[in-house]
């Protein structure tokens, strides 16, 4: 039975100068006004992760989602009303796996009856996001809490912002540098892709009739392919059809990621790409070669993601529900 699962898609600690709405952000934001969230969203996340064990990748990827659109505020949370056609809906969003939404409705569910109205559904979401990288054996790194919940989310805000599995290497690093990421961060981000998934779709340009001189990518390793071309044979069928990012481990974040990048074995040309151009290829070999230092420079980059363009004070507000603004926005 095909999973029905999704893909995903060094650095200088952030400045030593943070804007003046990331200094309002602290690790303990909600120390006196609600103890228990680090105890609650833990507990609730090892519980979804060991029930769903698609969720760490889902809500990583969701987690990138909603930052790199007008920044990390929850806006990828919101449903679509008869009012207003909202993030989630835009096309590259749609494949987004409803694992990440429910874990973060069961945090927000939990946090509402034990202290009301305090946590948002973007701090959920950021923590939980980090809390499952550490569950799935990668590096800790600390969340700073304070975000508020975003007032706007459109589906037409969306395209240009997100990379897409089939575009150009260069198009993908100039969309990261107009967020101030480097390429070295956008190669240790990237190595998120250590686990989850790739649905057949976002790839079968590679196995399938890809060229008169070959069914598949030559790019790709000989058998890698083959496995592949077995493996999704029937996707126009069943759209959800995926393979893993990683094939060796799975399920566990770690550096092999980047070790199939030089074995030929990405799912996604974007990806494989990464492995050849002289601009990351560095990088790509660095990290295939030293686990510790990809492990630092994913903690560091997102901390960096994870702060984007965040929301607070009165630019902002605390959902009680995080797929619904408080108040009905109709026009």
């Amino acid at each position: 039975m095909a999973f029905h699962l999704i893909i995903l898609l060094s650095l200088p600690l952030l400045t030593s100068f943070p804007s003046t709405t990331e200094s309002k952000l602290t690790p303990n934001y909600y120390q006196k006004t609600c103890p228990k969230f680090p105890e609650i969203i833990r507990q609730i996340v090892q519980d979804k992760q060991l029930a769903a064990p698609t969720t760490a990748a889902a809500t990583l990827r969701l987690l990138f989602h909603d930052c790199l659109v007008e920044g990390c505020d929850a806006s990828i949370l919101v449903a679509t009303n008869a009012f207003n056609k909202a993030e989630r809906d835009a096309d590259i969003n749609l494949s987004l796996s409803g694992d990440g939404f429910d874990l973060v409705t069961r945090v927000k569910t939990a946090l509402e009856l034990e202290c009301p109205g305090i946590v948002s559904c973007a701090d959920i979401l950021a923590t939980a996001a980090r809390d499952l990288v550490t569950i799935e054996g990668g590096p800790y790194y600390p969340v700073r809490l304070g975000r508020k919940d975003g007032l706007v989310s459109r589906a037409d805000q969306v395209e240009g912002n997100l990379p897409r599995p089939n575009m150009p290497l260069s198009q993908i690093i100039a969309l990261f540098a107009s967020k101030k990421f480097s390429v070295q961060e956008l190669v240790a981000l990237v190595g998120a892709h250590t686990i989850g998934f790739a649905h057949c779709a976002q790839f079968s340009n590679r196995i399938f009739n890809f060229s008169k001189k070959s069914e598949f990518d030559p790019a790709y390793n000989p058998k890698f392919a083959a496995g592949l071309r077995k493996l999704c044979e029937n996707y126009t069928r069943d759209p959800s059809m995926s393979a893993f990012n990683d094939v060796m481990t799975p399920n566990k974040f770690d550096n092999m990621y980047y070790k199939n990048l030089q074995r030929g074995m990405a799912l996604l040309a974007s990806d494989q790409a990464l492995a050849t151009d002289k601009r990351t290829k560095p990088h790509v070999d660095l990290y295939a070669a030293n686990q510790t230092k990809f492990f630092q420079d994913f903690a560091h980059v997102m901390e960096k993601l994870s702060v984007q363009k965040v929301k607070t004070g009165r630019k902002g507000e605390v959902r009680r529900r995080c797929d619904a603004f408080n108040s009905l926005k109709t026009t």
